[in-house]
């Protein structure tokens, strides 16, 4: 009898037999996690903490009473909160039933490799918060006005615009702090003022720096940028995988968590609060401020991750017809979110478009402006949740499709998050089949398993070399020692074999090959439908948006048919665009109403529900298309 588990954050899934130990069975799987005595039972550094739920997505309820009991030579290596948090020491664990463990970071070996990085846009520096430096008059006989009036009155005078649409406002405990700030400072302050009418903060003397946050939350990975407001200069950029990964892979698997579970929505959302903090602290740590200097946040995100940000129930974004609770760009206070900044400060978030397209693809398009050029430009942020925009300055359409895990190397029998160790890129040989591989952190890491660039390269070589044909089974002509029967008694190809009984065999099974086919067919629809919109069979550019999209082989995903056809030189690379776009408008409060009015232009297609969405998804599924013309091919 065998028992799955599912090892997070690095999203590995493994099968193993009923009894077998956690820390055996993470070695099984190629899972980094420490064990300096070799699971003797003495370093106790192979703590892991177990998951409970019920997870959808993997198909599997996770509890604590599908391992063995906490036994007393356990006990003496954890603390009572441990206990309480349902850690447990990998090597002393036992496994009978399904299970969902998290490798808490003191116990991995290695750390994913992120992105956070997008191509550098030019903008003008204006923040929606500014700092205003006051040396005001003291209260008289002969000049009695209250201190706020006083403020104020100094404000519209160094700032006319300031009270244009609408009277100033004040914190209500800045209000508190003002009579003992202005008569400690003698009547010389500085006052924040948030979007030209709310008074946010005071102190006394000249302005100090202000700083702010552009985060970007996706469903596999966070970043962070920490800027100045004064200059727009940004001082750090930080990344982590996002903490929910541990209750799902995806936006459904995150939705039925909270469905399925009391406290699910309370958990996830906490989850990712104390990650964002997680990256503040240690831009703010490197920095050396003050987190109540930082004043403003502006937070993009898909739909399904804005509502549980924002600890909004997503039940209906799991049913057709996928309708959100707002759609609307808006402003929270910092403290009634625990976020580490001032809790006086300021959390903007970007419009939503529809559906499952967030305010992530908003930022993506105001950093890319698409809308504003006239070429008719694709842009594709391949993600768990991948979004689609095409158009020009006349029309943009969008769209949003599941493509699911496997492209970043979940639901892989050998996948993992890039991450040392991970295989990257890969090229096979059209003569010996014998694969050259790229591995994160150099020729003298040992492989560990393969990432979502490396998946995409080694399925698109192997229909290049013919090991597998156009439908993406595997060829029965090809004789080679790489080619083999797996233990599910079907061909397999072999990338890496292992040198020494540590190490795994490092496989691509024909269940891979599927995934690839599932999730690039679901993309490729995607796009062909936007296009069918447009009345269009070819397009003029296309622009890899994202993380992952950065560390795509062009030649490779063009081969394996992973979007339409374009000019190998007119397929450009963005970076992270929709952190970019957030810090743009952190920046730039123009950006923001730019958003707004793109938001509501865009026209979003569902095209899962399209009368020919099947046939074009079928299609698609061939390697790299059952009809359409791919010219990288044709050179091949």
């Amino acid at each position: 009898m065998t028992c799955k588990i599912v090892f997070q954050p690095s999203g590995t899934v493994a099968e193993i037999e009923k009894g077998t130990s956690l820390l055996h069975a993470a070695q099984q799987a190629g899972v980094d996690i420490k064990a300096y005595c070799g699971g003797t039972k003495i370093c106790a550094k192979c703590k892991v903490k177990i998951i409970e739920g019920v997870f959808e997505g993997y198909k599997i309820q996770s509890y604590q009473k599908h391992l063995n009991f906490l036994s007393s030579d356990e006990k003496e290596f954890l603390s009572i909160n441990e206990i309480e948090e349902k850690y447990r020491l990998a090597c002393m664990t036992k496994v009978y039933g399904d299970i969902v463990v998290e490798i808490p970071e003191e116990s991995r070996e290695k750390e994913s490799v992120i992105l956070s990085e997008g191509k550098k846009v030019a903008f003008k520096c204006d923040p929606a918060v500014k700092s205003y430096y006051l040396e005001l008059n003291k209260a008289a006989f002969e000049d009695n006005r209250d201190d706020l009036t006083r403020v104020k009155d100094k404000l519209v005078e160094l700032n006319p615009r300031l009270n244009k649409e609408k009277e100033l406002d004040i914190d209500f405990e800045v209000l508190r702090e003002l009579p003992r700030v202005l008569r400690d400072s003698d009547w010389k302050i500085s006052a924040i003022v948030l979007n030209d009418y709310k008074i946010i903060k005071i102190h006394g003397g000249e302005s100090k720096e202000i700083y702010g946050l552009a985060v970007d939350v996706g469903t596999t990975t966070i970043a962070a940028s920490l800027c100045e407001l004064e200059n727009g200069n940004t001082l750090q950029k930080s990344s982590m995988v996002n903490p929910q990964v541990l209750y799902g892979d995806d936006v459904i698997s995150r939705i039925s968590y909270c469905m399925n579970n009391p406290d699910g929505l309370e958990t996830l959302q906490s989850k990712l609060v104390h990650g964002i903090n997680k990256l503040i602290k240690k831009m703010v740590d490197a920095e050396g401020i003050d987190f109540n200097d930082i004043l403003e946040m502006v937070i993009v995100f898909n739909t399904a991750m804005h509502h549980i940000a924002l600890k909004i129930q997503p039940d209906a974004l799991g049913v057709s017809p996928f309708i959100s609770s707002a759609s609307e760009p808006m402003d929270f206070r910092a403290r009634d979110f625990g976020i580490y900044m001032s809790p006086r400060g300021n959390i903007h978030t970007l419009p939503i478009e529809a559906g499952f397209i967030g305010a992530d693809n908003v930022a993506v398009l105001i950093a890319e402006e698409p809308y504003k050029q006239e070429e008719m430009k694709l842009i594709i942020d391949i993600g768990t949740n991948s979004e689609i925009c095409l158009g020009n300055r006349e029309k943009l359409y969008s769209t949003s499709c599941a493509t699911g895990p496997a492209l970043e190397g979940a639901q892989i029998k050998c996948g993992m998050r890039a991450a040392l160790g991970a295989i990257e890129g890969v090229s096979i040989d059209p003569e010996t089949l014998e694969p050259t591989i790229k591995v994160i952190g150099g020729e003298n890491e040992r492989p560990k398993g393969i990432c979502g660039s490396g998946i995409i390269d080694v399925i698109a070589q192997m229909f290049h070399t013919g090991i597998i044909k156009k439908n993406g089974s595997f060829s029965k002509t090809v004789e080679s020692d790489r080619v083999r029967i797996g233990s599910d008694k079907k061909k397999e190809y072999v990338l890496y074999h292992k040198r020494n009984e540590k190490e795994n065999d490092i496989v691509i099974t024909m269940k891979d090959v599927r995934a690839v086919q599932y999730a690039k067919g679901a993309l490729y629809a995607g796009a062909k439908s936007l296009m069918q919109k447009c009345g269009l069979s070819k397009v003029d550019n296309i622009v890899l948006a994202g993380g992952f999209g950065s560390y795509i082989n062009k030649e490779n995903a063009l081969l394996l048919g992973l979007f339409p056809d374009c000019k190998y030189d007119q397929i450009t690379v963005l970076g992270n665009a929709a952190l970019e776009g957030a810090k743009l408008a952190l920046l730039n409060i123009e950006k923001r109403e730019e958003a707004k009015q793109v938001a509501k232009e865009v026209e979003f297609v569902e095209t899962a529900t399209a009368d020919d969405y099947y046939t074009l998804f079928s299609e698609a599924m061939f390697i790299p298309h059952k009809s359409d013309v791919f010219t990288i091919n044709d050179k091949k």
